[in-house]
């Protein structure tokens, strides 16, 4: 019995599957049916399979749609409000105020479709989300059409939309069950520093993550000050006491990593979640990639939140991180293009555990791809595909976004969402808040 027709079949000038590693495949076409990738050959024979659309992309790289490993989405609303401080200043006296006065359902829904046309605009296919109101952020997530880890927000004090953890967990717990059957959406564990969340709080995380098979997305070892502080508190470093390591655990920024550390992370095959860009704006540390990378720990990439990038750019964080290792590690070899651009794709999968769904052009995973434009003055000549893409490109070359095969981006116009009805909803935030008024948002 004869195949059904591709829906859709991808002619670009290069393919970069991402898996098999440092592959660049020219002239080949890519089709998709039913939301998965079905096909993977040359020009001349993909043509040979009948399609309902075929869509030529020529001077287009097309690569698995970027994973954006970490970061608070509705954050996108505190852009640049208390820029050039220290974490903890940052933290204490100017973003925790502000949300403890401004963050609520309608603040978490604006900023969060913010984001997500951002990330969609940048070429990101998935993003992990660690904020208030997780249902609210989900509602967008479901509207949009992108994919997603949304994680429920674990501290000891009360935060928006949950009095205490108990109530967080209960409110998580309930989305775990509406959620399991969801395509693009998968819920997480979001305590959210070993210095805001007590051991006890950590231990339930832990009962309930094992008992879901849920990841577990926490920021650790962010700075020296909060390994100092826990050394001096309980004389062993955050890592060692936190009893959660292990395949699922997503450990955001580790900056700060002895030989201990890293013995750890291997043995428990954790993952790590890099982001170099808020690193390095805090001033926080740098996180030894290529050390890691050498010891077989799976490094993803992350922005973290625009009110700390400021930008939700994973292609240019994908960049920063790639010189970055060649700075920290005084290897110029370390980290090259090839394997950056793993880090923001495979990486981000597996650090998600979505690995077998996405990260990388493979018959049979769902199709979720950009297509980045390389036809531009500032990419020529092109040599290497991906080095230009990693070096030389930045992310108004992306041009076209699928997530499991449905078209969120074309031609760098969003599909679903309306940019200048997002723009003026931002605006209304920034009036409000930049004044200091209480008056209620504008739905």
């Amino acid at each position: 019995m004869p195949q059904a027709p591709l829906d859709l079949l991808l002619l670009p000038t290069w393919l970069v599957p991402v898996e098999p590693a440092g592959v660049v495949l020219r002239e080949h076409g890519l089709g998709i049916r039913d939301g998965h990738i079905v096909l993977i050959a040359p020009r001349a024979e993909a043509l040979r399979h009948p399609a309902s659309e075929v869509r030529e992309l020529p001077d287009c790289l097309l690569a698995p749609g970027l994973i954006n490993a970490h970061g608070h989405a509705a954050m996108t609303l505190l852009r640049g409000i208390a820029d050039d401080l220290p974490l903890m200043t940052w933290l204490h006296e100017h973003i925790w105020p502000a949300e403890g006065k401004w963050v609520d359902e309608a603040f978490v829904r604006d900023g969060t479709d913010l984001a997500i046309a951002e990330q969609i605009k940048g070429g990101i296919s998935c993003f992990s989300d660690m904020y208030f109101y997780p249902q609210t952020a989900v509602e967008c997530v479901h509207k949009a059409g992108v994919r997603a880890q949304i994680t429920v927000p674990v501290l000891d004090f009360p935060v928006p939309g949950a009095l205490n953890a108990a109530e967080a967990l209960r409110k998580g717990l309930q989305l775990f069950d509406d959620l399991k059957q969801h395509p693009r959406i998968r819920i997480a564990f979001g305590p959210h520093a070993p210095y805001t969340v007590s051991d006890d709080k950590l231990e339930q995380v832990r009962m309930l993550a094992d008992e879901l098979d849920a990841g577990i997305h926490m920021h650790v070892h962010e700075t020296a000050q909060e390994v100092a502080e826990a050394v001096a508190k309980h004389g062993e470093r955050p890592l060692a006491r936190l009893g959660l390591l292990g395949p699922r655990f997503q450990a955001v920024h580790m900056t700060q990593i002895d030989d201990d550390d890293l013995a750890l992370l291997v043995e428990h095959n954790c993952s790590i979640v890099h982001c170099p860009e808020s690193n390095l704006k805090l001033a926080s540390g740098f996180c030894p990639v290529e050390r890691l990378w050498q010891a077989g720990v799976n490094v993803a990439i992350g922005t973290d939140g625009a009110a700390s990038n400021n930008d939700l750019d994973l292609l240019g964080e994908t960049r920063t991180a790639a010189l970055l290792a060649k700075a920290v590690s005084g290897s110029a070899t370390a980290l090259n293009a090839h394997s950056a651009l793993r880090m923001a794709t495979l990486n981000g999968a597996r650090a998600l555990g979505l690995d077998a769904q996405v990260g990388s052009l493979e018959t049979g995973k769902l199709a979720d791809l950009v297509a980045f434009d390389l036809s531009g003055l500032a990419q020529q000549p092109v040599y290497d595909p991906v080095s230009q893409l990693v070096y030389a490109s930045a992310r108004d070359c992306v041009k076209h976004l699928w997530v499991g095969g449905k078209q969120l981006l074309d031609e760098g116009r969003l599909t679903r969402m309306d940019e200048r009805e997002l723009i003026a909803r931002a605006r209304d935030w920034g009036r409000k808040i930049g004044r200091g008024s209480p008056e209620p948002a504008t739905n």
